[in-house]
C-alpha cells in the first residue's frame, strides 16, 4: 500500500542528504584552495582522504530515490524531485572530486614557494562555493530565480579564468623556469571553472524540477 507520508518522507530525507552533501563540498573546496594558498601538504592529503565520504552519500541517495521510485511510484513532480536528486548527487560527487584534484596539485607542487600572490582563483572558488550554496538553496525551496543566477555566477567565474590563463601565460613568456607551476595553477583554474559549470547543471535541474523543461542556463 502507497501511504503520501512515506513518499513525503523519503524526500525530506534526500533533501538533507543533498543539503549534507552540499556542506560537504563547499568545505572540501574552501580548505583545498586555503591548502593551495599555503601550500600545506597536511591539509591537502587530509582532503584527499576523506574523499570516499562523499562518494557514500552519492550511493546513499541513490539508494533511497531507487526506493522511493520502486515502493512509492512517484508521478509528475514528486519523481522529477527524485530524479533532480540523483542528477544533483552526481554533480555534487563531480564537484568534491574536483576539489581533491586541486588538493593533489598541491602535493604536486611539495618543496616550491608560489610564482606569483593568488587573488584571482580564490576569488573564484569564493564565487563557486557560493554558487554550490544557493545551487541547494534553490533546490530545497524551488527558487526559479536563484537557479537563473547561476548563470551569472558562471559568466564571473568564467571571466576570471580567462584572465588568469592570460596572465600566466605572460609569466610563461617571461620566465620558462616558470611553467611547470604555472600550468599546475592553470589546471586549477580549471578545476574551479568546471566546479562552477557543475553549479549551473544544478540550477538548471532545479528549473525542470519546477517547470518540468529543460533549460540551458548558458544560452
Amino acid at each position: 500500500m502507497i501511504v503520501r507520508k512515506d513518499l513525503d518522507d523519503g524526500l525530506e530525507q534526500l533533501k538533507s542528504m543533498l543539503l549534507e552533501m552540499g556542506s560537504r563540498v563547499e568545505t572540501v573546496l574552501h580548505d583545498a584552495m586555503k591548502a593551495l594558498e599555503q601550500l600545506d601538504q597536511e591539509s591537502a592529503r587530509a582532503i584527499i582522504k576523506k574523499d570516499p565520504e562523499l562518494n557514500r552519500l552519492e550511493d546513499q541517495i541513490s539508494e533511497v530515490g531507487a526506493k522511493l521510485i520502486a515502493t512509492q511510484q512517484p508521478v509528475a513532480k514528486d519523481l522529477r524531485r527524485v530524479l533532480v536528486a540523483f542528477r544533483m548527487a552526481s554533480d555534487l560527487e563531480r564537484m568534491g572530486d574536483l576539489s581533491v584534484d586541486i588538493a593533489k596539485v598541491v602535493l604536486r607542487m611539495e618543496g616550491e614557494t608560489l610564482i606569483k600572490p593568488l587573488i584571482d582563483l580564490p576569488r573564484m572558488a569564493a564565487i563557486s562555493q557560493t554558487m554550490i550554496y544557493e545551487s541547494i538553496q534553490a533546490y530545497i525551496h524551488e527558487d526559479i530565480d536563484l537557479a537563473y543566477k547561476m548563470a551569472n555566477d558562471d559568466d564571473n567565474v568564467d571571466a576570471l579564468y580567462s584572465q588568469i590563463l592570460r596572465e600566466l601565460f605572460t609569466l610563461m613568456t617571461q620566465n620558462p623556469n616558470m611553467i611547470s607551476q604555472a600550468m599546475l595553477l592553470s589546471f586549477v583554474g580549471r578545476y574551479v571553472e568546471r566546479i562552477a559549470d557543475h553549479a549551473t547543471n544544478i540550477g538548471e535541474s532545479v528549473v525542470y524540477l519546477v517547470t518540468g523543461k529543460r533549460p540551458d542556463l548558458n544560452d
